[in-house]
């Protein structure tokens, strides 16, 4: 590494807006963080997904598979 160029790697302090203290090093030795993975609906399993507009079953109805039809008329091998 040449000397001088790199910034300096000290202790961090990363403080999310739910109160979440994480402690770990980085070239910033204050970082503040509006969402950490301990308020993160994704990560805490409180996400919901919301479909008012109905996408989903506009979707479902045009293009929805429909159940196959099983034919005995297949050669047995």
């Amino acid at each position: 590494m040449k000397p001088g160029i790199h910034p300096e790697y000290v202790p961090a302090m990363i403080s999310c807006a739910c109160g979440e203290v994480i402690h770990t090093r980085s070239t910033m030795p204050v970082l503040k963080v509006e969402i950490c993975s301990k308020c993160h609906p994704l990560f805490t399993g409180r996400q919901k997904l919301i479909d008012s507009e109905g996408r989903v079953e506009r979707f479902q109805r045009k293009y929805g598979r429909k159940p196959l039809a099983t034919t005995s008329n297949k050669s047995e091998a």
